[in-house]
């Protein structure tokens, strides 16, 4: 095993001990309601979207409702969020090709994920991993910092990262890890002011050992 896999199998075993509760934060029920939560939550925390499902998925069970009504009452429903008619637009022509081309049932492919409006490999990979058990690694902003704060990768386009993070760690592990990464970018790896001394994987970490 070379040190590259080595430090990552480490750092994996330490993310996990720190953040035994690293999760998804959105809340759904079914892979059509995450589908909704995951678009959503695009430039928007996830409690702010936790808050407008709650009351949106008791209005809309499927995908038939987000068509039934005008796409300015579900503008209407989601306004508080940003972007509320770009989301709007997309979700509604999501559930269009769901009906259209899957039988109503979210799609378990990333091809086919990445087609609906407001889905992007990001998205794909939330959706597969958190509603179907699917091996993917989201890359998310903190993914991105963190991937390279740390040393696992020198990439910046976040495909590339979730290349080399494929290449470190095995497939059982890819889903979990990008909640861990984004666990720890939010309690500790701070963007603007990393807390370095309290943070559990230091001694492996580039970042820390070019600033102490």
């Amino acid at each position: 095993m070379n040190r590259y896999k080595k430090n990552a199998r480490l750092i994996f075993r330490r993310l996990k001990r720190r953040h035994p509760d690293a999760r998804i934060e959105l809340v759904y029920g079914n892979p059509v309601e995450l589908l909704v939560a995951t678009v959503l939550s695009a430039q928007c925390t996830d409690r702010r979207v936790n808050q407008i499902t709650e009351r949106l998925f008791k209005k809309y069970h499927q995908p038939e409702g987000y068509l039934s009504v005008r796409q300015a009452e579900l503008e209407a429903d989601i306004r508080s969020l940003g972007f509320f008619r770009q989301k709007a637009k997309a979700i509604r022509g999501a559930m269009s090709i769901l009906l259209r081309d899957y039988g109503g049932q979210v799609p378990r492919d990333m091809e086919s994920l990445t087609r609906l409006p407001g889905v992007g490999r990001k998205t794909a990979n939330v959706i597969l991993g958190n509603a179907f058990g699917v091996a993917g690694i989201a890359v998310d902003t903190h993914v991105i910092r963190l991937s390279n704060r740390i040393g696992l990768t020198n990439q910046t386009d976040p495909e590339k990262i979730e290349q080399a993070l494929q290449r470190l760690f095995p497939p059982r592990d890819w889903t979990l890890l990008s909640h861990l990464l984004i666990f720890h970018g939010r309690r500790v790896c701070k963007a603007r002011k990393p807390l370095c001394p309290n943070c559990r994987i230091n001694d492996l970490c580039r970042y820390y050992g070019e600033t102490k």
